[in-house]
């Protein structure tokens, strides 16, 4: 006998039956949270890590942290102590899909979860198999000073390193490769809060401390001296943070290895980068909301808290737009938005995101918010191609993007709310432009106002996540159920949030475990005379008074009912429909007593029915129910008072009182029943899982003959029997028959067996045989019919559970019992075995957590189902545990089993979590381009056909026929057999849901490039699809320039021409000015595109954009940065304006009057004079290396001064000044130079693609992504390119800026189709489609 899934492979080898439901987060989980580009949303669970899809809101898997390793013990009690730790920080690994298939095999390294826990301990999950892959060497596990947050840094660029936060001031560096510690720095007395990576640079991280100290860190390489260190501090208010520290100081809470969540839970000061502006960081302390300029190291704006709201919780950035989102400890959300031409955010709205519904206490609280970057990525796609044409677009097409035709869309983004009672919530934030509606509002006045607001725009989004959502159908779904959560602040940004999706966990720490066996006798509730059945679902009982209903075959909640205040202490099923539990208060002190509270719940309805109501405390709180298994009779136990004997009727009538000093009771169980024999079917053979009717006197009730009305008559004839023993180890059988109860008169045992060494704790009984289990660890049993006995010793502790396990017919063994012992260990013997001690299944431990309570799952039908636990952990986790009665020896050996298929209301749609060989062959299907039609989704608008059948389309066919053309590059006969294998996913439905099957067919005939970018975004790659987004306009740009004229005659008109050149580079500087002024910015320019800028008005526009956040700052360091900036977007005359403001008494006159006067020479000969007349002495020193480049600007000698920019490091300066002054050629030096430095320096090679491409040199793009060994991206490019060019052939008057001199050239440079390396890029991706066709035919599809 042995317990499927047992280490040492847990996860390669999982029983099928094996799943588990983590208990709720809670602060000891330090809020944290991460959501994966591909939008996999991690986050802990008290020592386990949950992991839920993102757009349908359903729980895919929980894998449990192992516990730390224990010494050297073989005992129960030393393997119980090692328990698992709480989860404090989850990270997804940033390394996209593998692609290396030519080199190495596939793997899951992406999907791979940085864990830490409150022991100090960093281990490496690999999600796929559920194992751990590594842990990290941490010295300071020891001390148990747990980690406090934790950032993957790029190093190289297929490689991250670990920064981690553990104790209260350590920041470490790990390899994540080898685990290996290669740098630290302890910052104390400082307290260290958060760490996050820079999405400009990923080898730079920012660190922030409780009380404004800032750590900037750039990670260049494995060693201690390759780790760049800079200093700085944000000035904030201390004052009430360091009276905390006094207070607990002299509480003596404060310990040396205690992190700042642990030691301050409620004081969160958190950081973010601005994903729109390079060097910008969003600051959170609790009562101020600060902007930090990282290159000018100080603070741009500070806001104080709103009113109406608690502290600060955390900050978010809006991909797309200049939004910042600020969670609230009081569950609110604060919406801010910069102010045009500054730095400076104002709050817009103020929203809600944990409504009060019904009266919970104490009321939830708000643990973690986070965005969805993937759904960001979407939005960038849609946006950018939605009005590109090709074929008449069908005006009844549902897009979800669309339905905010009629307004400007701003911004459109998910949030991911998580609280402590087990709510996973979907929110959608929309910010448009104000329209006329007819939408009745309440105005947000500032404080809490909030407006309901009913709005049709919504629906779309609504009603494909109310299906979506965990099957709450208790009080705490019904916002989500109905789906119409939505309030609206229309403010000047038309602020919209709109709750679509909500997934509910385990609402509270267990208490109690409760499965339904109902017998034969028990009726179904909605009246018949058929015999109720088992069904799968579990009751559970928690600390808050919540029941919650687990639905094992989806493993969800299906429900949660708000029965008792107080903890659930009591839980039974009658029936199959009904659960009764109880509850007690103690009575005030003056009184004294207790007042019991026993409910009946209908499981269908909700609804809650009292009984047993007493209007004054009882003297004996309630011990203990127990239901019969027809749910006809129920047993109240009370702590020293007599048991009360209830009929479980519609409304409950108590029998009789026993005042016997009972220890247990039990009643039995249902009988074995005995194989069907010939004849006519039964009511029994219709159910599924066949029961047989209970105790000895009930003759032929569930004959086959009998008639409706004489079953009725035998039902309520029928009757039970339940077990006890007394407290001086007397042992008893009664019988109830209907309101009578007589003894039921069996066979006693010897009288050696009854001569008990102990009190006995624990009782099961099913006839004939009853179970016993005393306080010293002795297990006894006893045939009530036939006298016979037989007893043995655990040598355990003592015993507080016996569950017999269910049985078939045809099962060899009738004796298998589960045994929970009082240290919360549990072991499984079969007391039919000759030894059972010697066969039996001893798990101490259950896999890092102690076990609370346990019971049999009853629904085997064959003898040949597994025997399944189910188990309620000490961490409130509930789990399925099979247990494989076939092996006989101790330890793991697989058995082949077939595939439990789980039940989903939908099917997950997520991509990533394929095989690896699977998802890249759905990859490559999306990039060449698959008809709608070809996805099996719930659409009936999709490239207008009716609803898809899964049947309706063999793979016996030319599925080539769905493909929209055949290739251009590859084999032609490799699609066909890519769709072949991805066939059985198709007909599941869990490909691609049905909002971005419509997107898809939205763009799928709009070109390569957004193709390509659609299948990036998809399998969460954003650098990567922006970089297909930008491909268009960079090729343009390219074509642009050879076919243009010279850049001094297009650049110049007649006017111009006149001037000299002082004055025509500020007639040109204001002709940019103010087209930059009057033209509307794209709102998708502010987005994430703002990363893969290469056009010179981009670049000169952001530059321009940065100048007026820096006026007011004062000193000279700031001011020397004003006048670099200046100078480089053009301005001369504004930067000689200000060195001219430079006192006398300066350290800095002369350097700045030096450049005055050489600036001003450039500008004109009046201001020339004037500089002069200021400047009284000549320069004696320098100041900084970048006055000599001002000076080269001052010359003209622009080139030679980006290139001196670029060797001191500041590329972003110099493409800004190449972009103000040089063109063509120069142009592309400097954007060439750029990518290189891009590319091996940052390791950003999409970012490095787009900047070769605009300058010109394609062949060193087809190097990179050969470095970088994707075969397919390679092909993919040359394909794009060449579409694009041609289209530009096409209309090359409409496609081209300015006026042409020349032919475009037929092919682009470096691409013709003789080009050796172009030839070599499409055998290199022959052998990769090859390759890539052999693993998908070897791998197994994939079951949910």
């Amino acid at each position: 006998m042995s317990l499927a899934g047992t280490p040492p492979h847990p996860a390669a080898d999982s029983s099928p039956w094996e799943c588990m439901l983590p208990g709720p987060p809670s602060r000891n989980n330090f809020g944290s949270v991460d959501i994966s580009p591909s939008g996999l949303l991690a986050f802990p669970s008290g020592s386990s890590i949950s992991v839920v899809d993102s757009r349908s809101l359903q729980h895919i898997s929980t894998i449990p942290l192992p516990a730390p390793s224990s010494p050297s013990s073989s005992s129960a009690s030393a393997a119980a102590a090692a328990l698992s730790p709480f989860v404090t920080s989850v990270r997804w690994t940033p390394l996209p899909l593998s692609r290396d298939l030519l080199v190495t095999e596939p793997s899951s390294s992406h999907l791979i979860l940085a864990v830490g826990d409150r022991h100090g301990r960093i281990a490496l999950v690999d999600f796929r198999h559920k194992s751990v892959l590594l842990w990290l060497d941490s010295s300071d596990s020891a001390s148990k000073s747990g980690i406090q947050d934790l950032c993957w840094i790029l190093f190289r660029p297929d490689a991250y390193i670990l920064a981690a936060i553990s104790g209260p001031s350590t920041l470490s560096l790990y390899n994540a490769t080898t685990g290996h510690c290669f740098f630290k720095y302890d910052s104390t007395p400082e307290l260290l809060s958060c760490v996050r990576r820079d999405p400009f640079d990923p080898r730079h991280c920012c660190v922030i401390g409780l009380k404004g100290f800032l750590l900037s860190i750039v990670v260049l390489g494995e060693a201690e001296d390759e780790v760049v260190v800079e200093v700085l501090r944000i000035p904030t208010d201390c004052t009430e943070f360091l009276k905390l520290e006094r207070d607990a100081a002299s509480n003596g809470s404060s310990s040396s290895s205690t992190p700042a969540a642990a030691a301050f839970p409620r004081y969160s000061v958190k950081l973010t980068f601005s994903p729109q502006w390079r060097h910008i960081l969003f600051v959170t302390f609790p009562r101020e909301l600060v902007v930090f300029d990282l290159q000018y190291e100080t603070a741009l704006s500070s806001s104080s808290l709103p009113r109406g709201c608690s502290k600060f919780l955390d900050v978010l950035t809006d991909p797309n737009s200049d939004f910042l989102y600020c969670a609230h400890l009081d569950g609110k959300l604060s919406v801010w938005r910069r102010k045009e031409g500054e730095q400076v955010h104002l709050c817009c709205a103020m929203e809600e995101l944990m409504p009060s519904i019904g009266s919970s206490v104490p009321s939830p609280s708000l643990l973690a918010v986070t965005i969805c970057q993937s759904e960001s990525t979407l939005q960038n796609v849609a946006k950018l191609y939605r009005d590109v044409p090709n074929t008449p677009q069908t005006k009844d097409f549902d897009n979800p993007f669309d339905f905010y035709e009629e307004t400007q869309l701003i911004s459109k983004s998910h949030m991911i709310s998580i609280s402590d009672d087990g709510k996973v919530c979907n929110w959608l934030l929309t910010a448009k432009e104000i329209v006329e509606r007819d939408v009745e509002v309440i105005p947000y006045t500032g404080e809490d106002a909030d407006g309901i607001a009913s709005t049709d725009g919504i629906n779309l989004e609504r009603n494909k996540q109310q299906e979506n959502l965990s099957g709450n159908k208790g009080r705490s779904s019904s916002v989500a159920s109905e789906g119409s959560f939505t309030r609206t602040n229309e403010t000047n940004n038309g602020m919209q949030i709109c709750l679509v999706g909500q997934l509910q966990l385990l609402s509270s720490t267990l208490t109690m475990l409760a499965v339904p066996s109902p017998s034969l006798t028990a009726t179904l509730a909605r009246g018949g005379n058929y015999p109720a059945v088992a069904i799968p679902l579990v009751a559970l009982g928690t600390q808050s008074g919540m029941i919650d209903i687990v639905d094992v075959s989806a493993n969800a909640v299906a429900a949660s009912f708000s029965v008792h205040t107080s903890a659930v202490r009591g839980l039974r099923w009658l029936g199959n429909s009904r659960l009764v539990s109880f509850s007690y208060n103690q009575a005030n002190e003056k009184t004294g007593g207790y007042v019991n509270r026993l409910v009946v719940t209908c499981v269908r309805s909700g609804l809650n029915r009292p009984f047993r109501v007493l209007h004054k405390p009882e003297r004996a709180p309630i011990r203990a129910l127990r239901a019969s298994s027809s749910g006809r009779y129920l047993l109240i136990l009370f702590r020293d008072a007599p048991v009360e004997v209830w009929a479980m009727t519609k409304s409950p009538i108590m029998l009789r009182s026993l005042a016997l000093p009972f220890t247990v009771l039990e009643w039995t169980l249902p009988t074995v029943p005995k194989p069907v024999q010939n004849g006519p079917s039964t009511p029994k053979a219709k159910e599924g899982t066949p029961r047989a009717s209970d105790g000895s006197s009930t003759p032929k009730a569930t004959s086959s003959e009998s008639t409706a009305a004489s079953s009725d008559t035998s039902q309520d004839e029928a009757a039970e029997s339940f077990a006890f023993a007394l407290v001086n180890g007397a042992l008893g059988v009664f019988e109830v028959h209907g309101r009578k109860i007589r003894d039921f008169r069996p066979k006693w045992p010897s009288s050696s067996f009854v001569a008990s060494d102990g009190l006995i704790t624990a009782m099961a009984y099913r006839l004939p045989h009853v179970v016993m289990g005393d306080r010293t660890g002795n297990i006894r049993w006893w045939d009530v019919t036939t006298g016979s006995s037989s007893s043995f010793n655990t040598h355990r502790e003592g015993i507080r559970r016996l569950k017999f396990s269910p049985v078939v017919p045809g099962d060899q063994s009738r004796g298998r019992i589960a045994v929970l012992f009082y240290d919360n260990t549990f072991s499984v013997f079969d007391l039919d075995s000759p030894d059972p001690l010697a066969n039996s299944l001893l798990q101490p431990q259950f896999p890092g957590t102690l076990v609370l309570e346990l019971d049999w799952l009853p629904l085997r039908t064959d003898k040949h189902d597994p025997l399944v636990l189910c188990i309620a952990g000490a961490d409130s986790s509930f789990r399925l545990l099979e247990v494989n009665v076939q092996d006989k020896r101790h330890g793991y050996i697989p058995q082949p089993q077939p595939v439990k298929e789980r039940f989903r209301p939908v099917p997950i749609c997520s991509p990533i979590l394929l095989p690896t060989p699977h998802a890249l062959a759905l990859r490559m299907i999306l990039q060449l381009g698959v008809k709608p039609s070809w996805f099996n989704t719930c659409s009936t608008a999709i490239d207008k056909r009716p609803q898809s059948i899964p049947e309706a389309s063999s793979s016996a066919g030319d599925l080539r026929s769905y493909m929209i053309d055949l290739p251009a590059i590859g084999d032609s006969v490799v699609p066909e057999m890519l769709l072949k294998v991805l066939e059985p996913y198709r007909k599941e439905g869990c490909i691609l849901d049905d909002e971005v099957a419509k997107l898809y067919a939205t763009v799928v005939n709009k070109g390569s490039a957004v193709r390509f970018a659609f299948a990036a975004a998809i399998f969460g790659e954003a650098s990567e699809a922006l970089f297909w987004m930008q491909l268009p306009r960079a090729v343009k740009h390219l074509m642009s320039k050879l076919v243009s004229k010279s850049p001094l005659k297009s650049a110049l008109s007649a006017t111009v021409a006149e001037l000299d050149g002082a004055v025509m580079l500020t007639r040109i500087i204001s002709r940019e000015k103010s087209l930059v002024t009057m033209g509307n910015t794209d709102s998708l320019n502010q987005g994430q595109l703002r990363l893969m800028a290469f056009q010179q008005e981009e670049l000169w526009e952001s530059a321009n954009e940065r100048i007026p956040w820096h006026e007011k700052l004062e000193g000279e360091a700031a001011m020397q940065n004003q006048v670099h900036e200046l100078v480089t977007v053009g301005n001369l005359e504004a930067a000689v304006s200000l060195l001219l403001s430079t006192p006398p008494e300066s350290n800095y006159f002369y350097s700045n009057a030096l450049r005055a006067v050489a600036l001003s020479s450039a500008v004109s000969k009046s201001l020339l004079e004037l500089a002069v007349k200021v400047v009284a002495a000549n320069m004696v020193r320098t100041d900084r290396s970048l006055s000599g480049t001002h000076l080269l600007c001052a010359v003209g000698r622009h080139q030679e001064a980006c290139s001196q920019l670029q060797d001191a490091g500041c590329w972003t300066d110099a493409a800004t000044l190449a972009a103000t002054h040089l063109k063509g050629s120069d142009y592309a030096r400097v954007l060439q130079r750029w990518a290189g430095h891009v590319l091996h320096t940052e390791h950003n090679v999409w970012r490095a693609l787009i900047l070769y491409v605009a300058a010109g040199a394609l062949p060193e793009a087809l190097a990179a992504l050969r470095e970088a060994h994707q075969p397919d991206t390679a092909a993919m490019f040359i394909l794009a390119c060449r579409e694009i060019h041609s289209e530009i052939l096409t209309n090359s008057e409409d496609e081209l800026d300015g006026p042409s001199v020349k032919d475009p050239p037929p092919n682009l440079p470096g691409l013709d189709p003789e080009n050796e390396d172009v030839l070599v890029v499409g055998e290199y991706f022959g052998q990769y489609q090859r390759k890539l066709v052999h693993l998908c035919m070897d791998s197994q599809p994939y079951y949910d």
